[in-house]
């Protein structure tokens, strides 16, 4: 015999909604009409007192990355908080088993940062080995004299091998976009893909991370920041990485040895990297800056205006499942982490 269904949960017929950071325009005179939502506008984070308060006395909770919902502080929330629908796809900064154990639902957005976090990779891969953030600095320096045979030399990345650790939807989409410049694609994955799927991205499995590490030219991360990817790339692994590779990434700064890095770009062991996130954001080790061969962007490979709606619109389809009983569509299932 089958076992019974559980019951349904009872509607919240209009949910307080606290949302901690400014999201777009429409997404906020949508919450507020559909919901009894306290927004907190500015472009600043709130303080761990703001955020206690906020926990204490609301339905659901709207983070973002910046917003550590530890332990801590989901045990000083009220009884109200039953839903914590984070504004992002990334959730390494919510503890999932504290929220489970208190009964509270964890959502993200995944899905519709892809193209635009791709687009940033792709735009990285050819930044770095073709010198481009040097390049500018130069011309606006006024210390450009014109073209000569021998400035501002780069590397081609036509016919080179692109390493991708992480093949989701992201790591699919830029190897899509590699494979059109004329790169090499080799992965690493938890899950090796369908073969149809291979051949399509043109791309070559490898079960082994330091095996791909050692053949690749430039290498780019592609995996959620857990307890099994932090410091993946630590500086055993950095090492395996040949003197004329770049590494790059756009995923989350604590998956790679932010030390190891400065220490093997500096020891000319790598030839340079593009970074769009940090180890201890927004704090950047001084050595980084200084670095010519590093291209730095302020975490900015979602920052498109469409992908931050389409952010804002499924926060919203969740709460809405939510309070009317639902599950909502992007739950963070068990395992996840």
């Amino acid at each position: 015999m089958a076992a019974p269904s559980p019951a349904p949960r009872p509607r919240v017929a209009r949910p307080r909604v606290v949302v901690t950071r400014e999201l777009p325009d429409r997404i906020m005179e949508r919450m507020a009409a559909l919901f009894d939502t306290e927004l907190h506008t500015g472009d600043t984070k709130l303080s761990p007192d703001e955020l206690r308060a906020a926990v204490a006395d609301c339905d659901v909770l709207v983070p973002t990355v910046t917003d550590a919902i530890d332990a801590d502080l989901i045990a000083a929330a009220g009884s109200r908080l039953k839903l914590l629908a984070n504004f992002g796809a990334g959730v390494n900064h919510i503890d999932l088993p504290a929220a489970r154990a208190r009964g509270i639902v964890v959502t993200n957005t995944p899905g519709v940062l892809t193209e635009d976090t791709a687009d940033m990779t792709m735009a990285l891969i050819v930044s770095v080995p073709r010198r481009l953030a040097e390049g500018e600095k130069l011309v606006r320096s006024g210390e450009w004299h014109g073209w000569s045979p021998g400035g501002m030399l780069g590397h081609r990345i036509g016919g080179k091998t692109l390493g991708i650790v992480g093949m989701g939807r992201i790591g699919q989409a830029v190897a899509m976009r590699a494979r059109a410049f004329g790169l090499a694609i080799r992965y690493h994955n938890r899950r090796r893909l369908p073969a149809l799927l291979e051949a399509q991205l043109g791309a070559t499995f490898h079960a082994d991370l330091d095996e791909m590490l050692g053949v690749a030219d430039i290498v780019t991360i592609h995996t959620p920041l857990n307890a099994d990817s932090r410091d993946l790339l630590d500086r055993r692994r950095l090492g395996l990485l040949r003197p004329h590779a770049f590494l790059i990434n756009a995923s989350r700064g604590g998956i790679v040895d932010e030390e190891a890095l400065v220490d093997a770009l500096e020891a000319g062991r790598l030839a340079g990297a593009g970074l769009d996130v940090w180890e201890h954001e927004p704090r950047i080790d001084p050595r980084l800056l200084a670095l010519p061969n590093v291209v730095m962007t302020p975490h900015m490979g979602s920052a498109t205006y469409e992908g931050r709606v389409a952010s804002g619109e499924k926060v919203i389809a969740n709460i809405r499942a939510w309070a009317d009983g639902h599950r909502p569509p992007d739950q963070v299932l068990e395992g996840w982490a």
